[in-house]
């Protein structure tokens, strides 16, 4: 009988990640290019949609490092493979450090338990996403991704359809509305929030990766925004890059659906 649980559930699986994968992939930039021009500096990626219409925009298609979004990413992949006895409590200690205060000794242990870039890189195959890769050797802060995928993984946090159930989903979604003061910034600027936030410098170069992802009420509307960005000389400089990118696709959008003109906020 326990056998037959877990075929079906990978037959359910298989199912909403074609649904996951299909509605991202519907995305059109339009005029979200025009929208952002001169809003901020530097080098981003940013993609938002509307949950409720299914209507979304994007910018930017590179890859970026995720720094500690992709700590997100990694609890997802933990509850996926969860049993349906849900997390222990060692487990759901370090999820709840990982992603409230974006604890990296938690996050490291945790992937591990995943099964590290492989077990993540099978968990997002799962859940559509098709241009991520996971940080080899440990490194989960150098996951490669782009703004398109990470609003494939929000839609398996917030959406219908997804690969997670309900309770997993809602242990994930409460995580993320309690990030540690000084940690809540990004796409929080837009609207509140529930999300997770990332920020690296590199060694290389000195410069910040700086990314945002998360769901933010805008206007009554629920809408998920991933906000990708590097170079920035500086954190505080990033977080300014992030915010007005969130701030300004948001707004266009909303006004897209509306039929608004995206200046009168």
């Amino acid at each position: 009988m326990a056998a037959g649980r877990r075929a079906a559930r990978r037959r359910r699986r298989r199912i909403r990640r074609t649904v996951v994968a299909a509605v991202v992939l519907g995305l059109t930039g339009g005029a979200l290019a025009e929208a952002l021009r001169g809003v901020a500096e530097g080098h981003a990626a940013v993609a938002v949609l509307d949950l409720a219409t299914g209507t979304g925009a994007s910018h930017g298609e590179d890859a970026f490092v995720t720094a500690s979004i992709v700590k997100a990413d990694i609890l997802a992949a933990l509850l996926l493979r969860a049993p349906a006895t849900g997390l222990t409590a060692a487990q759901a200690t370090a999820a709840e450090l990982m992603i409230e205060q974006s604890d990296n000794d938690a996050a490291s242990e945790l992937y591990r338990q995943i099964g590290g870039a492989a077990g993540l890189d099978e968990a997002n195959a799962v859940f559509g996403l098709t241009a991520t890769t996971a940080g080899a050797d440990g490194y989960w802060g150098l996951t490669s991704t782009t703004a398109a995928d990470q609003l494939r993984l929000l839609r398996v946090v917030f959406g219908p359809g997804s690969p997670l159930d309900a309770d997993a989903q809602a242990y994930l979604q409460r995580l993320m509305g309690r990030i540690s003061s000084g940690q809540d910034w990004g796409v929080s600027a837009a609207g509140p929030a529930l999300l997770k936030n990332g920020w690296l410098p590199r060694a290389d170069s000195g410069l910040w990766v700086v990314n945002s992802i998360g769901r933010v009420t805008v206007k009554q509307r629920q809408l998920l925004v991933a906000v990708l960005s590097d170079g920035s000389p500086d954190l505080s400089r990033g977080i300014g890059t992030v915010e007005s990118l969130s701030v300004a696709a948001t707004a266009f959008l909303t006004a897209e659906i509306s039929g608004s003109d995206p200046t009168q906020r």
